[in-house]
């Protein structure tokens, strides 16, 4: 499959097949299980203190002539801690059994338990490669919901990994007809839901994804455009490529980046 290559100026300077990799079938059941095999690794790890609910003296006696003894007072034989006492009389409440007011938990969560979920190499790569062929699809593209230009897919010469300054790739980016998509990851919603008090508050949909041929000024100026997200080609991921596990993300490949993972055969 041939691309044409586009200039600064928005004008073909020429042509250049793809590299193998983008011939993978669409296989959005792989591209998924890849993505949560990603998120499952980046949780962190979260349980209740081992001890939790059984750091004090709770033992009550059964036998009837015991002091501290729950026999003929006509209460439940449960583990009880002490609130205050009178002699032998003791205003005491249900402790370390789970079923009592402030009892223990039954099943806290433990944070010993492993939450991530394993992927094979060969599954994985055939998901990058799979979700890299989904990029120069311009149906599955225009299904996720992004608004690009009557010419994509088409490749983008090295000029733009040159850029240095924020305005000069936002310039670049109008110039190449992406003002649409733009617009569309301008837009911040306040999230449904309690996340909002968990550091999360804003939402905002993913935009155009730059992948370059290696260490560049793009990498850090084009960090401050809201949606975008700009990386080396060996460092791409199933989650840049398809986030939420939603295949077709919009993404525009240098020349020095197809080179990259042609001489190097990346995701092979």
């Amino acid at each position: 499959m041939k691309l044409p290559i586009v200039n600064e100026k928005n004008v073909k300077s020429g042509e250049k097949a793809l590299p193998l990799q983008f011939t993978e079938e669409y296989r959005p059941d792989l591209i998924k299980r890849a993505v949560h095999a990603l998120q499952s690794a980046a949780r962190q790890a979260y349980g209740a203190y081992p001890e939790a609910g059984q750091r004090h003296s709770s033992e009550t006696s059964k036998r009837r002539r015991k002091y501290r003894g729950t026999y003929g007072f006509g209460i439940s034989r449960v583990k009880r801690k002490i609130h205050t006492r009178r002699g032998t009389r003791f205003f005491w409440v249900g402790s370390t059994t789970p079923q009592t007011v402030g009892g223990r938990r039954a099943h806290p969560p433990k944070a010993e338990k492993i939450v991530e979920k394993k992927i094979n190499i060969k599954e994985n790569r055939k998901a990058i490669r799979s979700a890299m062929a989904a990029t120069v699809n311009k149906n599955i593209v225009m299904q996720r919901g992004h608004k690009v230009p009557a010419g994509y897919p088409f490749i983008v010469s090295s000029f733009i990994e040159q850029l240095n300054k924020t305005s000069d790739v936002e310039k670049a980016l109008l110039q190449l007809g992406f003002k649409d998509e733009l617009q569309r990851s301008l837009i911040k919603k306040i999230r449904a839901g309690i996340g909002k008090m968990r550091g999360r508050k804003y939402r905002r949909k993913k935009g155009i994804l730059l992948v370059v041929g290696g260490e560049c000024p793009l990498l850090k100026a084009a960090t401050n455009i809201p949606g975008i997200d700009v990386v080396p080609a060996q460092a791409v991921n199933v989650e840049f490529l398809a986030p939420g596990a939603m295949p077709g993300r919009v993404t525009l490949w240098t020349e020095h980046a197809l080179e990259t993972i042609e001489t190097e055969k990346l995701f092979r």
